[in-house]
């Protein structure tokens, strides 16, 4: 096979598919970056077998072929070159020659019949999403997924379509974010499904602000097609516990903040909490916020912030960066604290989002 491609555009589609290869195998091949020629193009194949990226990039084609080499060595000498046009071939031996401007590199390939297949998805169930709707809501959801692997089915986020909206959820057992959206959808399309935490990082990382992404759903599979790259990623098996039930219907408490005000108390005070001694305070009194942290053999600190309170007195405990985790995520210029107890959750709700956060105790 031989190609000739713009640095640009290789390098942005072999920086696309490397995320997902392996790097130390049992399968060596998994470290590999699957590379074959199309009419007018080059099509890029990464994959860990839970999850599958194909990118698509510009190249003009001499010799027709298929090849397969190291994801990352390969994105390393692309990284590097000039940034001129790249010559790339690859003989029946899988040995593949790298050419631009003075520099010449001869790097090992490994055939095609070598890699896994990418599994087929029929397009039964789909639907259109705007990019900068998707990302909106993953940012506002994933990072509350559970890192825990005992907790399978919390490492990923929950969706539900169904009746014109869809909504994600997640969780990790100490904190809940859902939002919800409307959108378009054919008729009579109802499906749940768990998104492994592998789909949501790279839909995080590719998703873009303009364009639409067309996902379609089969048995265990999700594809996400999005401009010239497609993610396809098996499904968390299992079910999702019932969220619904955790999130309090009404506070008896709502605070009115300024979020970046908020966010820069809870994170400076924050320094003085440690792994062991997590949490940090907040008072509630009329028109101020007390936020502190004290730690034996660390120290103390306390931010006041004012704020239009009449209601009663609480004293509640947080992990910090569960407060720090949604306030940065969020653009509003204020936000509403709602608060009943120093044993109930406190809650962060916006039009079309929930967060539910519980409390830690108090020293």
């Amino acid at each position: 096979m031989k190609f000739q491609s713009k640095k640009e555009s290789l390098l942005r589609g072999i920086q696309t598919v490397q995320n997902v290869t392996v790097g130390k195998s049992t399968l060596p091949i998994l470290s590999n970056v699957l590379i074959e020629t199309l009419k007018n193009g080059i099509r890029m194949v990464g994959t860990d077998l839970d999850i599958g990226v194909i990118c698509t990039a510009d190249a003009t084609v001499t010799e027709e072929g298929s090849v397969t080499i190291p994801g990352k060595k390969f994105g390393d000498i692309v990284r590097d070159l000039p940034d001129s046009d790249i010559y790339f071939s690859a003989k029946k031996n899988s040995i593949v020659t790298i050419e631009c401007e003075k520099s010449f590199f001869r790097i090992m390939g490994l055939p095609k019949d070598e890699f896994p297949k990418i599994p087929d998805v029929h397009d039964k169930e789909t639907f259109t999403i705007d990019h900068i709707v998707l990302k909106e809501m993953l940012r506002m959801t994933s990072f509350a997924i559970c890192h825990d692997e005992t907790r399978y089915v919390l490492n990923g986020i929950y969706m539900v379509i169904g009746n014109g909206r869809i909504h994600l959820v997640a969780t990790d057992g100490r904190r809940l974010a859902i939002v919800s959206r409307e959108v378009s959808l054919p008729k009579g399309l109802e499906k749940k499904v768990i998104i492994s935490v592998k789909a949501v990082n790279e839909l995080n990382r590719i998703l873009e602000d303009t364009g639409s992404v067309k996902v379609a759903i089969d048995n265990n599979q999700i594809v996400f097609h999005l401009n010239d790259t497609v993610i396809i990623s098996r499904l968390v098996e299992g079910e999702f516990p019932n969220y619904e039930n955790v999130i309090p219907k009404e506070c008896k408490e709502k605070i009115k903040v300024d979020r970046e005000g908020f966010l820069a108390s809870c994170k400076r005070v924050s320094l003085l909490t440690t792994h062991e001694s997590q949490s940090i305070r907040i008072d509630l009194m009329k028109g101020k916020m007390v936020i502190s942290a004290n730690t034996p053999d660390v120290g103390e600190a306390r931010e006041e912030i004012d704020i239009d309170h009449k209601g009663g007195e609480i004293s509640i405990g947080f992990n910090p960066n569960y407060l720090i985790d949604v306030l940065k995520n969020m653009d509003n210029k204020e936000v509403v604290l709602e608060l009943t107890d120093g044993e109930k959750p406190g809650v962060i709700r916006d039009e079309g989002y929930v967060y539910v956060v519980l409390p830690m105790q108090l020293a």
